[in-house]
């Protein structure tokens, strides 16, 4: 997901009674890291309840994966960096896009993420 996350867990932060269905599917990724690096790839989103899904990152030749939950208009995912936790939220845009910022614990600063559906 960020070009310096290894392979990770992610586990939920949120809360919703909103179903997480439709955010599912294939999207393209485009992000900063903390210093303003650019990175891209790709994500795929997968419903595992009516609140919940699992989602997948490719990017930077690295793979994260993990659980993720919806709430209202906030789509959200954590995930663990070794001994640290890392943090994203995204807001849902009407075209589809997931819009959001990330960081991890211990660190100073924030990245930027956007998730555009691929329509696959």
């Amino acid at each position: 997901m960020k070009s310096f996350v290894g392979a990770a867990a992610i586990f939920l932060i949120a809360a919703s009674t909103a179903s997480a269905a439709d955010v599912g599917g294939t999207y393209n990724v485009e992000g900063t890291n903390f210093n303003g690096a650019r990175y891209t790839g790709t994500a795929s989103i997968t419903r595992t309840s009516e609140t919940t899904c699992n989602i997948v990152w490719n990017t930077g030749g690295q793979t994260s994966t993990g659980i993720c939950m919806r709430y209202a208009n906030t789509f959200s995912a954590a995930y663990r960096l070794g001994d640290r936790v890392g943090l994203v939220i995204y807001e849902i845009k009407d075209d589809g896009s997931l819009v959001g910022s990330w960081t991890v614990a211990g660190e100073e600063g924030a990245g930027t993420e956007t998730l555009t559906p691929t329509g696959h």
